[in-house]
């Protein structure tokens, strides 16, 4: 079943725009290369397959669109609306049109840390989920230890549910794990109210 929501569009608010990243562009592509490869991210983030490279990072991207073909992800390069500065990721992944539920992740690149980045892109991109995609549930998931991720899933209103032992990889291995933090939010959970950095007015 493909998502009735294609082709993905882009989304704004929160002082955010979340538009599909692109593998074609040169500029995506370094950007997602820096993202995946920061330290930071790699202290928390065990990919299957290794980005080092530009060519790497393309091929990497390039999947991401694939899965919004097939239908079973969307991936969305965060940007500052009003500078156009790339400044993250989050991604809709594994979803499955059946039980309607999906899994989300997101990381912030290092000079944009700081300023609610992925709390604000969580926002917008759980509202298209329940909304555009009509899931009924997300999940995320976080290694045990990143406080910081944990404290984004519970401003947007995903509960903690319990730990999953030995449910990801440790930092740099594939041959020994660690546990996950597992959140959820249903769709018939309260919308968080959020407030816009800029502004000061409360969104949804």
């Amino acid at each position: 079943m493909r998502s009735p929501a294609e082709p993905f569009p882009e989304l704004h608010g929160l002082g955010l725009l979340l538009r599909p990243w692109d593998a074609d562009s040169d500029v995506d592509v370094a950007a997602w290369l820096r993202g995946v490869s920061d330290p930071e991210f790699q202290r928390w983030n065990t990919p299957l397959r290794p980005v080092r490279d530009i060519d790497s990072a393309r091929e990497s991207l390039r999947s991401r669109t694939e899965s919004a073909a097939d239908g079973t992800g969307v991936s969305f390069c965060v940007m500052d609306e009003a500078g156009g500065t790339a400044l993250g990721h989050i991604g809709i992944n594994e979803i499955d049109h059946v039980m309607r539920v999906a899994r989300i992740g997101y990381w912030v690149l290092p000079e944009a840390r700081g300023h609610r980045v992925a709390t604000r892109a969580l926002a917008l991109a759980s509202r298209f989920a329940f909304g555009a995609i009509r899931l009924h549930r997300l999940e995320l998931g976080h290694a045990l230890g990143h406080e910081a991720s944990c404290r984004v899933a519970e401003r947007c209103g995903f509960r903690y549910e319990g730990t999953l032992r030995g449910a990801m990889f440790e930092a740099g291995r594939h041959d020994a794990f660690r546990d996950v933090h597992l959140h959820a939010r249903v769709a018939t959970d309260p919308v968080p109210a959020l407030t816009d950095p800029d502004t000061q007015v409360a969104r949804p």
